[in-house]
């Protein structure tokens, strides 16, 4: 409950205040800052920035004025921060490696590929593009609505006409309180064409938009090697990644030598720090078959990457750098933004287009009947001045005679008060016959237009066929046959190269790979016997001993769910205890290892989770090429991933802590690649998984008892039963732990 003090202040709930005041924040940082408005495209910032520009009267055909200026210009009357962060927006609006269609042309150094910053807002000029002038067209005709300033002392549009499709063109990336943007640029032909494609059939799925729009089209170029299929699924749902690779040709050198040449780098990544990425992986020796990298670049991208020997396949070498490097990049897809200037949403393809087509009719319809006001305010002067010529003589006579000429005019020709004002203002070499025709002459071209503009308004079809000829008109201005108007980005086969061709192969040495209760991992050389005792850290212990090959991978499942790979060549070798393995992969801390083993592409396993829910799964699905791993058991807690096995038969055996052992065949559990899985046996709130085992049924069921021995059951009929069971009890001399080694 609130009260006021003697202090004037307010008393209220600390979290209540804490809890308003924070939405307020986010509410203004996702509608005033983060998001782009999807009808035109652009952030508030942005928006001001072109509007003070238009006020400068800074077209593309005018003069360039100093960036301060307009810095100064943008803060001081619409967009009160500092001004660092307006000429950064400005910059960036200029540059032709992040704009696909830069809205602003700049003059002096605003920065380049390589990642280097603009010069100082003093030195470089600008004024408006092409582009720009087409979002800000009819904004003179009350085409959008206008709001005031932040001290309330100037009008600003709360959005721009935008006669192109801005958002999708150049994109838009932000991020706000608890969502973000990334929605990548798009060719202004090809957007055009779709929304043609939309006019022409609104039931069109957003599927059949893609034949029109067939993917990104970035301002540097590069090559997409995501299917059509995968490009698709994100146009409908609004959100995924896109693999954009570099574009590179072999060049061919004297005798057999060549060179491998990249002349297109991905979107957004600086080519110094790429060049520093591939030097990095040349004197690490990460990349045995690469000699040498030099940037020869001048206005274009050129960089040279020289192989250490010509019998390299330079495929398999780009490859290499591809998932090395990032010469690759997965761009991220959120098609974040306010479709109604408030309300943010994730839209598809469609809904964009169809946001923006709904824009531009409104527009249209505004900027109709803007026209036709202001028809009818020429009319009545151009009835009131060829009222005048017809009666000439009178009218001077007034004018010469009378002490109020202005309401004698009106008395005596049932004038309005805009046409008595308008006769007296007319000048005397207007009294011309040859004026008397051209005001008739104006005056029935300005009926005819009225009439087609109360058509218009009138007809849903002539307002949809109006914006279908603005869109030819903008492809036609900006499409394919514009300078710079073609695609960029163009579109291959995701790569077939796998995996283990792309690295030079390691000598193929037997090893025995050890990894502590603690997580400390080695590899010491040769075939040691694995029920010796291993030297570790005080306080630790062996828990997994493997027999590998210098050439195989391990994978190692925790408890987290996710299944990490290592590479046995790129362990620590034996002498003292190891390195930890969270070095290698990104294991969390509060993560445990529940299995550790040689992968083997043709096996299958079996995972569960303590509450005992799991699915088999194809070894070759688990395998992860990154450091984060790879989730394939979801587990939420207190939940945990528990148990890993090999599929070994056709039988599957599950024991709990409450010391209840099931058998049931291995065909009642579901392959998956991914998933929480079914239920593999039935446990009460306090109990849960203990151990698993797969075996053949012809061999029975085999463990090893306390004393080292090993027992075999072969008549299990008594523990037989369906999946999701709940068990009966161990036969004689199962072990009390309840595991079956």
């Amino acid at each position: 409950m609130n009260s006021m003090n003697d202090g004037g202040t307010t008393n209220e709930s600390f979290q209540r205040a804490i809890s308003q005041r924070y939405l307020q924040y986010a509410l203004s940082t996702i509608m005033h800052r983060a998001l782009p408005d999807a009808r035109d495209g652009l952030k508030p910032v942005h928006r001001r920035i072109l509007f003070a520009m238009r006020e400068l009267k800074l077209g593309p055909n005018s003069g360039f004025r100093k960036s301060a200026k307009i810095s100064g210009d943008v803060m001081g009357n619409y967009h009160p921060h500092g001004d660092q962060a307006i000429y950064d927006a400005l910059a960036r609006l200029a540059q032709d490696f992040n704009m696909r269609y830069p809205l602003v042309g700049g003059q002096g150094n605003f920065g380049n590929i390589d990642g280097d910053n603009p010069a100082a807002a003093r030195y470089t000029e600008v004024r408006l593009t092409e582009v720009a002038e087409a979002l800000l067209e009819g904004l003179a005709e009350n085409s959008v609505d206008f709001q005031n300033n932040y001290d309330g002392t100037l009008t600003e549009p709360v959005v721009l006409p935008g006669s192109l499709p801005n958002l999708l063109a150049n994109g838009a990336k932000g991020v706000a309180v608890g969502m973000a943007t990334d929605i990548p640029p798009h060719n202004i032909g090809e957007l055009c064409d779709a929304c043609l494609h939309l006019l022409k059939f609104p039931d069109a799925r957003g599927g059949t938009l893609t034949s029109k729009v067939l993917g990104p089209d970035f301002p540097t170029g590069g090559v997409i090697v995501d299917p059509a299929e995968t490009i698709k699924a994100i146009y409908e749902t609004g959100r995924g990644s896109i693999r954009l690779r570099a574009k590179w040709d072999m060049e061919k050198l004297h005798g057999r030598n060549w060179q491998i040449i990249v002349t297109e780098i991905p979107y957004q990544v600086k080519k110094s720090e790429l060049i520093e990425r591939i030097a990095t992986l040349i004197l690490d020796k990460k990349v045995p078959a690469l000699a040498d990298v030099r940037d020869e670049s001048a206005d274009d991208v050129r960089v040279v990457i020289e192989p250490k020997t010509r019998n390299v396949d330079p495929k398999i070498l780009m490859e290499t750098l591809f998932r090395s490097s990032s010469l690759q990049v997965n761009v991220p897809v959120n098609m974040n933004a306010l479709v109604d200037g408030r309300t943010p949403k994730v839209c598809s393809l469609k809904e964009l287009l169809q946001i923006f087509l709904n824009h531009r009719r409104d527009v249209l319809v505004r900027r109709s009947r803007h026209r036709v006001d202001k028809i009818d305010r020429r009319l009545e002067v151009l009835e009131g001045y060829i009222l005048a010529f017809l009666n000439l003589d009178k009218v001077i006579e007034i004018i010469r005679f009378h002490d109020e000429p202005r309401a004698k005019l009106i008395r005596e020709f049932d004038l309005s008060e805009i046409q008595a004002e308008a006769i007296l203002n007319m000048r005397l070499r207007s009294l011309r016959k040859l004026e008397e025709l051209e005001l008739r002459k104006e005056h029935d071209a300005l009926l005819i237009e009225r009439a087609s503009l109360e058509d218009l308004l009138a007809s849903d079809k002539l307002q949809w066929g109006g914006i279908s000829d603005e869109l030819r008109g903008i492809k036609e201005r900006f499409g394919a046959k514009a300078a710079g108007g073609g695609r960029r980005t163009t579109f291959a086969k995701p790569p077939r190269v796998e995996a283990e061709v792309l690295e030079e192969p390691a000598e193929n040495e037997p090893v025995t790979v050890v990894c502590s209760k603690m997580g400390w991992i080695r590899a010491m050389k040769g075939t040691l016997p694995l029920g010796q005792e291993f030297k570790c850290r005080d306080g630790d212990e062996g828990k997994f001993v493997i027999h590998a090959e210098t050439s195989e991978k391990l994978l190692l499942f925790g408890t987290n769910g996710r299944f990490y790979t290592l590479k046995v060549s790129a362990l620590p070798d034996g002498r003292g205890y190891g390195e930890p393995v969270r070095v290698m992969i990104d294991l969390p801390n509060e993560a445990d290892i529940v299995s550790l083993f040689a992968h083997d592409p043709s096996k299958r396993l079996v995972v569960s989770s303590a509450f005992g829910f799991g699915f088999k799964v194809s070894e070759e699905d688990v395998v992860a090429s990154t450091k984060n791993g790879k989730q394939v058991l979801n587990v939420q807690m207190p939940d945990e991933a528990r148990a890993c096995v090999r599929v070994n038969g056709d039988l599957l055996a599950s024991v709990g802590t409450n010391r209840r052992l099931l058998v049931f065949p291995l065909d009642e559990l579901p392959e998956m690649a991914r998933g929480k899985g079914v239920r593999l046996q039935k446990y009460s709130e306090s109990h849960e998984l203990s151990g698993l085992k797969t075996f053949p049924s012809s061999e029975g069921l085999k463990w090893i008892d306390p004393a080292g021995r090993v027992r075999t059951v072969r008549n299990l009929e008594k523990w037989m039963g369906r999946r999701a069971s709940a068990g009966r009890v161990p036969p004689h001399g199962f072990p009390s732990q309840n595991k079956f080694t």
